[in-house]
């Protein structure tokens, strides 16, 4: 039963995100040319078990999307560990989309394993529990990096502690 409500609770988080900077637009966002001919990062196939596990997640509870369904032009990945969740998105998207969209919040820049981001939180009930923070990448968008704490956990971390520890592992396998 407590498995369900967290799975629900992440599920929950995981589309609040992508809602986040979803939203409708006027046309499409915008891209280079080598940005639209370029496929998009794919973490789930582009970071290695080892960096998972290093990581504090179970390689084998990777789902891909969201509750398994594709997002287009998304590419999404999460995996679950004992006392998190971390999610990895990649899109076209920029910051900028991001900080213009509602509901995200408290920005701020942030240097993670070395490479330069910036940090957010998305408001609503599970604002204490998630931490992401955008990576432009030199091939056009962004990568995001997002923990998950869970709901059931009485002896929970700060979720932006547990992204800069995570991030040391898992960041420097993003592309540039």
């Amino acid at each position: 039963m407590a498995r369900r409500i967290v799975g629900s609770v992440l599920a929950a988080v995981v589309v609040a995100v992508v809602a986040a900077c979803g939203g409708t637009t006027e046309g499409s966002p915008s891209t280079s040319s080598s940005a639209a001919e370029a496929p998009l990062f794919n973490p789930c196939t582009g970071i290695p078990d080892d960096v998972l596990r290093s990581a504090g997640v179970d390689p084998a509870t990777e789902e891909s999307g969201i509750a398994g369904v594709h997002q287009h032009g998304w590419e999404i990945c999460s995996w679950t560990g004992k006392k998190y969740a971390i999610t990895v998105y990649s899109t076209w998207r920029t910051v900028a989309e991001f900080e213009k969209k509602s509901g995200n919040v408290d920005f701020r820049d942030v240097t993670v394993a070395g490479r330069k981001g910036r940090q957010f939180k998305v408001e609503g009930f599970s604002k204490d529990l998630d931490c992401s923070v955008l990576f432009p990448s030199s091939r056009g968008g962004v990568l995001q990096l997002q923990i998950q704490g869970r709901i059931s956990d009485d002896d929970r971390e700060d979720p932006c502690t547990v992204l800069y520890r995570v991030g040391e592992s898992i960041v420097p396998v993003f592309p540039n």
